[in-house]
């Protein structure tokens, strides 16, 4: 079963802190919206559509602490805090989509009285939402995906990275629920391994044959025959078809190509950026050097050597066989299909 990673419980949110799994299942209870800041930086909370849905809660728990009475204050005042949540993690869209959905609802409202209550109510919706699209969007990408298949897969992307179903690990649930599915590759990933730690889990948690391999290994599997295709998700997607997603998809998505193995990504149309065209546009982020020179507290790289942690890397739109959404399946020209998407 889809495990629930994140929820609004009693004007709290409640996260399975994903950096304890898959050793510990930690919940944590979260009432400051400073608190689910470091929870994001700290990736406790991660997947570009979870973080869609934190960002909307944070924002519902900054609202709670504004005293204004006046609503153009009260409004500037929760705006500010929405801005401060969406710095916290600048690739993922789904972070500065969710924040705009969420200041339009309190926008709407006449009196300051009715903000609080009209955040809640849309940031709710947004999980609520997720969900069904995951769902759809795994039908979709099912049909994509041929009887006995075995696939590879890059970091994580099932329930634990969204509302609670999964955007490509979604497509290999709705696949397998039919039989198509054999076998899963899944690599470590970087950073913080959450492949082998988040996917892997996820995947035994519903009984799939997975295999764990090293990010290195992805050209010699590929190359061997075995791999119907690879599916990954997205942190952000420009209306060229350009993908941001997690550092090492670039990679494979080339030598996907080299090895002719359809490579398909997966994420719901929110994670679509409809003001940015091209990939090279995509802030990407930095992450701490520690994460590269050590793992788990234990340093395995020489004291004072520099290491470079960019968290994503973009992926050109001509790597890419399709993008597999709630909305259908794009295809090239992506500019045209995924214009129509957004306008349906």
């Amino acid at each position: 079963m889809p495990i629930n990673s994140i929820e609004w419980k009693n004007g709290s949110v409640r996260l399975l802190d994903q950096t304890l799994l898959p050793q510990q299942q930690v919940y944590l209870d979260i009432s400051d919206y400073r608190q689910l800041i470091e929870a994001i930086k700290s990736l406790r909370v991660r997947g570009a559509p979870a973080l869609g849905v934190a960002a909307a809660y944070g924002i519902a728990l900054g609202a709670r602490t504004v005293r204004a009475t006046d609503r153009a204050l009260y409004l500037k005042k929760v705006q500010a805090i929405a801005d401060e949540i969406v710095a916290a993690r600048p690739t993922a869209v789904n972070m500065a989509w969710a924040a705009r959905r969420v200041i339009q609802a309190a926008s709407r409202e006449k009196t300051a009285a009715t903000i609080q209550n009209a955040i809640e109510r849309e940031a709710r919706a947004i999980q609520e939402e997720d969900l069904k699209a995951n769902e759809t969007l795994g039908g979709h990408g099912a049909k994509l995906i041929g009887n006995g298949s075995t696939v590879l897969t890059h970091c994580n992307t099932g329930s634990l990275a969204t509302a609670g179903y999964g955007t490509a690990l979604g497509v290999i649930r709705s696949a397998r629920a039919q039989g198509k599915i054999a076998g899963v590759y899944a690599t470590e990933t970087r950073p913080l391994l959450q492949g082998a730690r988040l996917t892997a889990w996820e995947l035994q948690q519903d009984g799939c044959d997975v295999t764990l391999i090293t990010d290195s290994m992805a050209g010699h599997f590929l190359s061997s025959g075995r791999i119907a295709c690879v599916l990954v998700g997205a942190d952000r997607i420009t209306m060229e078809g350009d993908v941001a997603n997690k550092i090492g998809t670039y990679s494979l998505a080339v030598l996907a190509k080299e090895n002719r193995v359809p490579f398909y990504v997966a994420a719901p149309t929110s994670t679509i950026d409809p003001k940015l065209k091209r990939g090279k546009d995509i802030p990407i982020e930095e992450r701490k050097s520690e994460e590269v020179t050590g793992f788990g507290g234990v340093r395995t790289a020489p004291a004072g050597v520099r290491a470079a942690n960019p968290a994503f890397d973009v992926t050109p739109n001509r790597y890419i066989s399709a993008i597999i959404t709630e909305k259908g399946v794009a295809k090239r020209p992506y500019a045209a299909s995924l214009k129509r998407m957004l306008a349906a």
